[in-house]
């Protein structure tokens, strides 16, 4: 990725398609009718990082309504019905 320099912030798990997408712009003066087989699979890549990101994020704010619901003080102690 150094030898490519592709900037850290793009460094994620689509950076292997990436590189050959800037080559082929590089190449083709970054018009934007060439390269589009490279950007189409380059952008899918980072659309399913971002829904898996998504649905992790999801799962997690579920889990921690369930954990806030069972342990949730109850308002009325059990000993005062008693």
């Amino acid at each position: 990725m150094v030898e490519n320099k592709v900037p850290i912030p793009y460094r994620d798990q689509c950076a292997h398609l990436l590189i050959p997408l800037n080559k082929c712009r590089q190449a083709e003066f970054y018009l934007p009718w060439k390269c589009e087989n490279e950007r189409h699979s380059y952008e899918k890549c980072e659309y399913e990082l971002v829904m898996e990101r998504m649905l992790l994020m999801q799962k997690m704010r579920q889990e921690q309504k369930n954990n806030q619901q069972t342990q949730s003080i109850p308002l009325i102690p059990k000993t005062a019905n008693a």
